[in-house]
């Protein structure tokens, strides 16, 4: 399925669909304020392993992130300390992903080596009104282009479905995406450290 939606003013309709769909195990493609993602409802084992096939890793060692509705939605899953709080505070909603010592609350399939996972609030309101309504996080991971491709990421969602829709149940089309991922920080030690210098400044 390939439907399209309005960032500024996403109809309400199709986000109902799109997360009934989430909650029977599907995976969907959909737009961030970085680059195009694909995700399933992270509490769902059989859809995030589907989502682990199609990036061609085990979901143990993919290290995917996850899209929270809310700082406090983030700190049932997650670990955060005043500073990391603070922090999350000023620069949420935007293109970054916080790694974050991980809670027990945070499904198995997920948990890596590290206990740890990234979190993200994207400043996209499509994405938004799907986690709203989800009422639950969202498991993220990037769009790439395949090894034969010049770009890293498909920003055109017309390619990413014709590259995707045998793959995935639903791609959004929220308009084109941009070719940059988000910054990531790991914040899992004494200090924030930059892992990826992606689209957010510090």
């Amino acid at each position: 399925m390939f439907v399209r939606l309005f960032e500024d003013n996403p109809n309400e309709r199709e986000i109902r669909k799109i997360v009934d769909l989430l909650h029977d195990g599907g995976v969907i493609i959909y737009p961030t304020d970085t680059i195009y993602a694909i995700g399933c409802d992270i509490n769902n084992v059989k859809a995030v392993q589907r989502v682990s096939a199609i990036r061609g890793v085990k979901a143990e060692k993919a290290n995917f992130s996850m899209i929270c509705k809310d700082l406090s939605n983030i700190s049932i899953y997650a670990k955060v300390n005043n500073e990391v709080f603070r922090t999350m505070k000023q620069y949420i909603p935007g293109p970054y992903t916080f790694v974050l010592p991980a809670t027990n609350k945070l499904p198995n399939v997920l948990m890596n080596k590290r206990k740890t996972i990234g979190i993200r609030i994207p400043n996209n309101f499509i994405v938004q009104a799907i986690v709203k309504e989800l009422d639950g996080p969202l498991l993220t991971t990037s769009v790439k282009g395949g090894p034969d491709e010049e770009v890293e990421y498909i920003t055109d969602p017309e390619l990413i479905h014709e590259k995707y829709e045998k793959l995935v149940d639903l791609v959004i089309d929220g308009g084109y995406g941009k070719n940059v991922p988000s910054t990531v920080l790991d914040c899992t030690g004494d200090e924030i450290a930059v892992i990826r210098q992606g689209l957010g400044e510090l």
